[in-house]
């Protein structure tokens, strides 16, 4: 089913379409801007599109292009991770070491991703976004004289110049050009055919809109050259939804599955009164509405764009304009997101056992105690384990199994530490040792190698 305001499909009830037609309607109407469109996924399925615009009967559709400004950061993001899966960079190395003579290179992979480089936020003068990348022929035209702002490592400091290296490095490392190896690797792979350097009609034209009288002028559209990896790219709709796909679920043909939860963690510290934000590598992670969001805004002048994907909701939704200014596209793509998963929550998976019963695994199951905090071991899938607390909060956390009979923690306070079963002289289990903590079967286990010992009376009343 459709309607002139953009697809309706019944995969969603009609009343969550309207609300969701309501809040793009809203934001064109109350942000003033020539042309809205924006679109829903849920389990990787395009279950809504709309658009609104000033023009009747010339909507914009889900194929149609709009500039996504620093959206591109996050394809940037995802092709320095990919030499990072093959061994050819460490998150660790110095930019010196693959990218010689910027006069930053003891800046490193990993806070050029994070943005805790301390570098610049924009280029010098003339405005980078509206200008040709022609005036910036080389990394020092883009560096400037005063490259850093901060030291280095300390906190979040949002740097567009720090991208720039970052596509930089692509083409150093791999030998061709951004565009080409973003083509190649990314675009190709995933079936972005409508994602592009350059405009590809159909194509939205960028508008100012003036502040005090509805009156509209157009903005220029410049290639950014060198600053093209920070953001430079054109998408549509259908095109982001396929990247937000693959952003959630994976796609080991792309990036592996670590590389991608790394995206997705905090990296870096943000300001103290910045409670609700946070920076990954290459993605922002907000909380809106109890829920947690990955994705990223984009800005360029003529244009606005958000994409959020909550994974626990199984959902994501990106919103477009052109528009310099107006509507608050974020929160437009956040709130699409919480109309769908509060009118229509998600329904989980049936449940369903394990496919074999591993007798070792099942006898680790059960009360575990470090010290008198009391514990519960339970066993997933891929011989994979969670130790969490039996009552309230605390070190909880989840393991994944590793060849040598260990597990390493994949979350919270035990992120990369290591869970090994210790057994004494005849085989049986004495206890589990988490990063050097001992989890016992009873509180302080007389009979198991506590460090520091047990009082051998064991435990006793208050005598009166």
């Amino acid at each position: 089913m459709t309607s002139p305001h953009g697809s309706l499909r019944e995969e969603l009830l009609p009343s969550t379409r309207r609300a969701l037609l309501h809040r793009i309607a809203t934001a064109q109407a109350e942000g003033r801007t020539p042309s809205f469109v924006a679109a829903v996924q849920r389990e990787g399925r395009t279950v809504w599109d709309g658009a609104r615009s000033c023009v009747k009967d010339h909507e914009p559709d889900a194929d149609t292009q709009y500039r996504i400004g620093s959206l591109t950061k996050i394809f940037t993001a995802v092709l320095v991770l990919r030499l990072c899966d093959e061994g050819v960079l460490g998150l660790d190395d110095p930019l010196e070491q693959h990218l010689p003579g910027t006069g930053v290179g003891d800046a490193t992979v990993f806070q050029l991703l994070s943005h805790s480089a301390g570098l610049a936020a924009e280029s010098p003068a003339p405005w980078w976004e509206r200008t040709s990348g022609t005036v910036r022929p080389e990394l020092a035209d883009v560096l400037g004289d005063q490259p850093r702002t901060q030291s280095a490592g300390r906190s979040h400091h949002y740097s567009n110049t720090g991208y720039t290296l970052l596509g930089s490095l692509v083409e150093a490392v791999r030998g061709a050009s951004w565009e080409e190896v973003l083509r190649r690797e990314i675009l190709e792979p995933l079936g972005m055919r409508r994602t592009s350097t350059q405009p590809v009609a159909p194509h939205a034209g960028g508008w100012a809109v003036h502040p005090w009288a509805d009156v509209m002028l157009p903005e220029p559209s410049e290639d950014l050259g060198l600053m093209a990896p920070a953001g430079q790219l054109w998408s549509t709709t259908a095109d982001l939804l396929r990247f937000a796909a693959f952003l959630a679920e994976g796609d080991e043909k792309v990036l592996s599955g670590d590389s991608l939860h790394k995206m997705r963690v905090p990296a870096a510290s943000l300001a103290p009164d910045d409670w609700d934000g946070a920076y990954g590598l290459g993605l922002q992670i907000v909380r809106r509405d109890g829920r947690t969001l990955v994705g990223h805004t984009g800005s360029l002048p003529g244009f606005l764009a958000a994409l959020w994907i909550c994974v626990e909701d199984g959902l994501a939704a990106v919103a477009l304009t052109n528009a310099t200014s107006g509507p608050l596209v974020a929160g437009v793509a956040a709130d699409l997101v919480r109309i769908v998963a509060e009118a229509e929550p998600r329904i989980p998976a049936p449940w369903r056992p394990l496919p074999e019963a591993d007798s070792a695994l099942l006898a680790l199951t059960g009360p575990w105690y470090w010290g008198t905090h009391a514990y519960v071991l339970r066993v997933v899938a891929d011989h994979g384990v969670e130790l969490h607390p039996m009552r309230g909060a605390g070190r909880g956390a989840r393991f994944r199994f590793r060849p040598d009979g260990t597990w390493t923690g994949l979350d919270g306070y035990y992120a990369g530490e290591t869970l090994r079963v210790v057994r004494n002289s005849d085989g049986a289990v004495d206890h589990l040792d988490l990063g050097s903590f001992v989890f016992t079967r009873e509180p302080y286990d007389p009979g198991a190698a506590v460090p520091g010992g047990v009082d051998a009376e064991g435990w006793r009343g208050l005598a009166i």
